[in-house]
């Protein structure tokens, strides 16, 4: 994969359709098309720090993309549900899952999360950067994805705090939640939820032309008690 792909942090949350009818599925697909590999192929640095060295269970991966979060997890011991609503990107993450010798461990599943979601509970939700145009249901769909996790288990959830330094706010549509509403708007229920992290941190991102720039994202951590 081409060190020059663009990671996750680059590329989501500021694209919009090219023709405003076409469909998530349709704009995604034609997103991964316009190059050979769009993310880095790494796992996002926050899922890392996080999860590294926690028993492994069953994951479900949000919004998987080409797969980078899903191998690194399968690597670790992880059976990972990998969903996404791009098949091209699922391709992708297939063949990448391949190379690295974990195909078996993950099941990857083409999923519109504003309409259908993965069966099952799991040990692990990760939802990263789970960002889209238009209108996208963000808070619903994180609801479900709290509803999914198993007793003990952990939902992970990483976003943008902002546009980055060097972006304009063309799109005032998109929203950005810090992590006390990201928190809030789980609606958890009293007593049965911790929350485990909820912070906002800045970090150095290239500028596409390859001067430096910064980012604001948030991280929200919470484990099911009961």
């Amino acid at each position: 994969m081409p060190e020059t792909a663009e990671t996750p942090e680059q590329a989501h949350a500021h694209r919009s359709p090219a023709d405003p009818a076409a469909t998530g599925a349709e704009f995604w697909d034609a997103r991964y098309r316009e190059s050979e590999r769009i993310w880095s192929g790494n796992a996002n640095t926050v899922l890392v720090r996080e999860i590294d060295g926690v028993a492994p269970g069953r994951a479900l991966d949000l919004g998987s993309g080409e797969g980078g979060d899903a191998v690194w997890l399968a690597r670790r011991g992880w059976r990972v549900t990998a969903t996404d609503i791009s098949g091209v990107a699922l391709e992708r993450g297939a063949a990448h899952a391949a190379e690295a010798g974990v195909g078996d461990r993950i099941e990857w599943q083409r999923h519109d999360l504003a309409e259908s979601f993965p069966a099952g509970e799991f040990d692990l939700v990760s939802a990263s950067f789970l960002h889209s145009y238009g209108d996208f249901p963000r808070e619903r769909i994180l609801r479900t994805a709290a509803a999914s996790v198993a007793p003990g288990g952990v939902l992970l959830i990483v976003g943008h705090a902002g546009w980055a330094s060097w972006q304009e706010n063309t799109h005032p549509e998109v929203r950005f939640p810090t992590p006390e509403q990201v928190v809030a708007e789980l609606e958890l229920p009293e007593g049965a939820w911790e929350v485990l992290l909820a912070e906002e941190h800045e970090r150095a991102q290239d500028r596409p032309d390859g001067r430096p720039g910064t980012r604001t994202d948030n991280a929200v951590k919470v484990r099911r008690l009961r």
